[in-house]
């Protein structure tokens, strides 16, 4: 069953490839953006644009541009861990809208997510978001003596100005 389920997905992926390098966007100002994703590095937007079979009708075209960071590190807080070799990337994660958004119900106001698989614990980075504050501890020498500090891996994220 895994088999099948990953050649699915694997399918899946290869159709929505295929489907943006055929339909190739000219014009990313009509697109709309779906997926702005800087932790998976991955980008995914839409438009509607005439079917290439029946042009009186419209159809969806998906762009997903994927960045592949191939120096990075297993664990991107820490310099010394392995270099990464495995990138997974599952649709439904990228597309997951965990910020929170005020809708009214009931002429109330309520503070909703749009997910509800919005564990950002569990998220596996491949790049630093530049608006979070990454950390790790270092050896230091000072004084003839190697002593752990603990540093910012992004600086700008980490201190206010």
């Amino acid at each position: 069953n895994r088999f099948w389920l990953g050649l699915g997905e694997f399918c899946f992926w290869i159709q929505f490839f295929l489907s943006s390098i055929i339909f190739k966007s000219q014009d990313e100002d009509e697109s709309t953006l779906l997926v702005n994703n800087k932790c998976k590095c991955a980008r995914i937007t839409s438009r509607i644009i005439p079917s290439p079979e029946d042009p009186s009708q419209d159809v969806v075209e998906r762009n997903i541009r994927i960045k592949v960071p191939l120096n990075n590190r297993e664990n991107i807080s820490d310099p010394t861990s392995p270099l990464r070799t495995k990138f997974v990337y599952h649709l439904s994660d990228l597309c997951k809208k965990c910020d929170p958004t005020e809708v009214e119900l009931d002429n109330q106001v309520i503070t909703v997510t749009q997910s509800n698989i919005c564990d950002e614990d569990n998220e596996t980075c491949y790049a630093y978001d530049r608006n979070k504050c990454y950390t790790n501890r270092v050896p230091l020498l000072y004084g003839g003596k190697t002593i752990m500090v603990e540093t910012a891996l992004t600086p700008d994220s980490c201190f206010s100005d």
